[in-house]
């Protein structure tokens, strides 16, 4: 090593990637420094989701919006690599009380300009999913809700970044973060140093662990792991990502305890994806029966035709956490040249694109597209950051 560049990205996640190609197209020069191979991480243990139906009213729905314009707009020419679906989702609603909630979510959706569809009863249900249960008092349906694979994300947007000058380094683990005077100077590995005035920390649940190689820096980012079950290819088809209304609250709840509502959708190979399980328990890796048994369960509550599927395999992933359901987006004043991108929790992949399309403008001087400060790494007390 020992090389010297504007830009240094640690972790070659779907972030890191999405942010070296942004930042290299801006001119910049950039060094991506992984850990593990690319994708390793989290962008390899999920579904690939770039949803705008589970994000609450505010600067989360906005970025939100804003990504989904860059993924269809901005890199719509990439889309058939990385199968880009605009598939649309569809929340259900068990019972009529839950219904009149996710109407009340809906109307509020509209108004913050995300289109929804009422689906009225069973009967408009099965219209668009002939096999989900008939039971269900009725749904809301959501065409902006799309889907990419994002390991092919995440090579090709590395790919692209290697055109525009990027370098990527894999199988090396960033060691410290060096400073002097206060400021960052770059990163050291077992190979040596990269300097760089900019250190850009996209380690997804580990964004904490990178923080900390700076010093006494804390930026409360923390796991929250989930559970996928794959089926075997079936002829039953689902030609939407189908979800619980109850799984919009689960994804704005804090709670540390197993929580599970109910995603399934189909592949393009005719497999079925059961989602979606949420816990706290750090960055345990061992299986769950508990979590796979009751996706499995919700799962066929709404596709009672799934009930007799063989799974081929399960998989689990560690979302990146944050206790405010706020993305952590830009500089740490503790440190003056240290980024940091985490806390995306389920939404990483639909963000990825809007968040490194923002940072090359703020990095390179310009003015945001949207404002980053309801993002700030420094919004969090120190007390609630230890």
């Amino acid at each position: 090593m020992g090389e010297s560049v504007d830009v240094v990205v640690i972790g070659a996640g779907i972030t890191g990637a999405a942010a070296a190609y942004f930042v290299a197209s801006a001119g910049l020069s950039v060094t991506v420094i992984e850990r593990g191979s690319i994708a390793s991480g989290t962008s390899s243990h999920c579904e690939g989701n770039i949803l705008v139906s589970d994000k609450e009213l505010g600067p989360e729905l906005e970025l939100a919006l804003y990504s989904q314009d860059v993924w269809r707009k901005d890199l719509a020419e990439h889309a058939a690599t990385w199968e880009y679906e605009a598939k649309g989702g569809i929340m259900v609603a068990p019972d009529e009380a839950s219904l009149t909630s996710l109407r009340a979510l809906a109307d509020h959706q509209r108004s913050m300009g995300i289109r929804v569809e009422d689906l009225d009863g069973p009967a408009a249900l099965r219209e668009r999913e002939p096999y989900l249960n008939p039971a269900l008092a009725g749904g809301a349906a959501y065409p902006q809700d799309a889907q990419v694979q994002p390991l092919l994300a995440t090579h090709h947007l590395l790919k692209l970044a290697r055109e525009r000058g990027a370098t990527i380094i894999t199988h090396t683990p960033v060691t410290r973060i060096d400073s002097s005077g206060g400021r960052v100077t770059g990163v050291r590995t077992p190979d040596g140093v990269v300097s760089a005035g900019i250190v850009l920390n996209c380690a997804g649940p580990w964004v904490r662990d990178v923080a900390r190689l700076a010093g006494e820096i804390d930026v409360p980012v923390m796991p929250r792991r989930g559970f996928v079950l794959v089926s075997q290819p079936i002829p039953v088809t689902i030609r939407h990502k189908v979800y619980s209304a109850s799984y919009v609250g689960d994804v704005a709840s804090g709670d540390a305890d197993l929580q599970v509502s109910p995603v399934v959708e189909g592949t393009p190979s005719g497999t079925i994806l059961l989602g979606s399980s949420r816990e706290r328990v750090g960055f345990d890796t061992s299986f769950s029966l508990d979590a796979v048994s009751r996706i499995a369960r919700a799962g066929v509550a709404l596709f009672p035709a799934l009930a007799d599927l063989h799974l081929l395999r399960t998989y689990s992933g560690f979302r990146p956490f944050c206790p405010d359901h706020l993305p952590v987006i830009g500089p740490d004043s503790r440190m003056p040249g240290l980024w940091h991108v985490g806390g995306q929790e389920g939404a990483g992949i639909g963000l990825s694109v809007g968040i490194a399309k923002l940072l090359a403008q703020a990095l390179t001087g310009q003015e945001t597209d949207l404002d980053l400060a309801p993002f700030h790494p420094d919004r969090f007390p120190e007390e609630a950051a230890a």
